[in-house]
């Protein structure tokens, strides 16, 4: 059996502790695990794959150097989505997000030319939606919608109380439909 299979079987938890030892192929297999994950939760809060592709890997990095200080005291995924919310929240504060490219929602082979424009019409206008939220709804639907993260979860990876991810949300999801909606009318 090989170094790789057998980090495959390995917990999250028990590959840090293999990281905070300097056991750099642990490093490698989180970063195989969750590195989709990170970019797409990063592109979504940001809508620039570039800047999702720095942030991805900056929280890697942070991972890495907290290795030896880090303490299981929530999932490792958690903490992970703590640190992408972090960075993304410090981008925000540098500057406004860029609405980038919106992948295409539809498969041009599978469907007309006008269904696959009205699907990319439709994503154009939810992710402008959901870049126009201020930073925390933003943050909050990304992680609870497009993440599938409970609420919990949600305000464990932000360092937010329940209530306040809650609220966020409502008021997020009820901005989101009277946008969508005005945009409907047009």
């Amino acid at each position: 059996m090989s170094l790789n299979n057998t980090l495959e079987t390995v917990s999250d938890t028990q590959l840090m502790v293999r990281l905070a030892t300097d056991d750099q192929t642990a490093l490698g297999t989180l970063v195989q695990r969750h590195q989709r994950r990170v970019l797409e939760v990063a592109y979504r809060m940001t809508g620039d794959h570039a800047l999702a592709q720095d942030i991805g890997q900056e929280a890697f990095l942070r991972v890495w150097r907290s290795a030896k200080r880090y303490k299981p005291t929530a999932q490792f995924t958690t903490w992970l989505y703590r640190i992408i919310v972090n960075l993304c929240l410090d981008e925000f504060k540098r500057r406004k997000p860029i609405t980038g490219d919106v992948p295409d929602g539809a498969d041009a082979c599978s469907y007309q030319a006008e269904t696959v424009v009205e699907a990319r019409e439709r994503a154009t206008a939810v992710q402008l939606a959901i870049a126009a939220l201020p930073d925390r709804q933003r943050v909050a639907v990304v992680l609870h919608r497009f993440s599938g993260l409970t609420v919990r979860t949600t305000a464990d990876a932000t360092g937010w109380s329940e209530s306040a991810v809650e609220s966020l949300l409502v008021r997020a999801y009820a901005a989101l439909r009277q946008s969508l909606s005005e945009q409907e009318k047009k």
